[in-house]
């Protein structure tokens, strides 16, 4: 376990009461010692609720055999209900104060679980490994507005996640969960479906949180599967999304005109893959893209790779950096210049 001397006077006490999971007293003693001061404005909001944490942990599926990687843990919220259960937890952690803690709280709290427990001080996008054992479950409080990119880099980085249970704006996850002709479906929804079949798994209400957010937050669950039969890569079937989203109130054959080179390369492509041209991107399953991608004309594939074209905002980002367990900094940052962690929330969507 990552370990850093707290200072004397924000040493974390171990649990009163039988158990270890933090309450609402706990998390509020927590944010004081350490100076973190929650405010709506820069949506900070941790969770207090201890039924909550460990509804997320059924739900997820955690057993004794998993190894857990979470994304922002902040306080240790959910990090104490799932070292409850898995093997191993892997947190993820860039806001400096907090990461320099938890590992403390996890000892004073749950001393017996200590070596089953990792901390990664950085930003999960720039994550390329773990310490520990591979991971086998993704469990996490997910920034509301970097959830997307997160979940997707994490999914493509780490092909050992076979569950993955993620809290996020109740609007993300009904984009992650939908399925083609609903008006929210689009690159989300997509790009999730590549790695995995996805569903609502349940509501979270405002009063878990302190303070309460504007939000309603949902849990999303993917169970990896395998991505679709094609002979185009993950980035050309991407690139075909992006693409087709861009301008989602257009035609494919519209929509996908740059894409393809032109309307009739677009038009061409469609009909090779066997999909109507008149049709929307909202449409389309991700096998579907898989085969437009497959038909792209030679000369716009070429013109692609001669000028790097960009896909749309929403696409999956690729962040070259490698991310190994770094050291905790013994003298952190003010708690109020710190990112959101993933235990706080965003009224920002993905």
């Amino acid at each position: 376990m990552s370990t850093t001397d707290p200072t004397p006077d924000s040493h974390p006490q171990p649990p009163a009461g039988g158990t270890p999971l933090l309450g609402s007293a706990d998390i509020r003693e927590l944010a004081a010692a350490f100076g973190v001061k929650p405010t709506k404005q820069r949506g900070q909001n941790f969770v207090i609720d201890g039924n909550t944490v460990r509804r997320i942990v059924r739900a997820a599926e955690v057993t004794e055999q998993d190894a857990v990687v979470e994304v922002g843990p902040g306080l240790g919220s959910l990090t104490l209900a799932l070292l409850e259960v898995a093997r191993h937890v892997t947190a993820v952690e860039i806001d400096p104060v907090l990461a320099r803690h938890l590992p403390d709280t996890v000892a004073a709290r749950m001393p017996g679980k200590a070596d089953a427990f990792d901390l990664v001080f950085s930003d999960a996008m720039e994550v390329t490994e773990l310490p520990g054992p591979a991971p086998t479950a993704l469990v996490a409080n997910l920034p509301y507005n970097v959830a997307v990119p997160v979940l997707l880099h994490m999914l493509a980085t780490f092909p050992s996640i076979e569950r993955t249970l993620v809290m996020v704006q109740s609007e993300v996850a009904d984009r992650l969960a939908a399925k083609p002709g609903n008006k929210v479906y689009g690159v989300p929804s997509v790009k999730a479906n590549w790695y995995a079949e996805v569903k609502r798994a349940g509501a979270i209400g405002r009063n878990v949180f302190w303070p309460a957010p504007n939000v309603d937050s949902g849990l999303v669950s993917l169970i990896r599967r395998e991505p679709p039969k094609t002979s185009a890569s993950r980035e050309e079937v991407f690139a075909v999304v992006d693409a087709a989203f861009a301008q989602r109130r257009k035609t494919l054959r519209a929509a996908l005109a740059g894409w393809a080179g032109s309307a009739a390369g677009a038009e061409q492509a469609l009909a090779a893959a066997g999909i109507d041209h008149k049709l929307r991107g909202e449409m389309l399953t991700v096998e579907q893209f898989a085969a437009i991608a497959e038909h792209r004309p030679a000369q716009a594939a070429g013109a692609g790779q001669r000028t790097g074209r960009a896909g749309a905002a929403e696409r999956e980002p690729v962040r070259p950096a490698s991310a190994e367990q770094a050291p905790v900094p013994a003298e952190p940052a003010p708690a109020e210049q710190a990112p959101a962690s993933a235990e706080q929330t965003t009224e920002d969507s993905a």
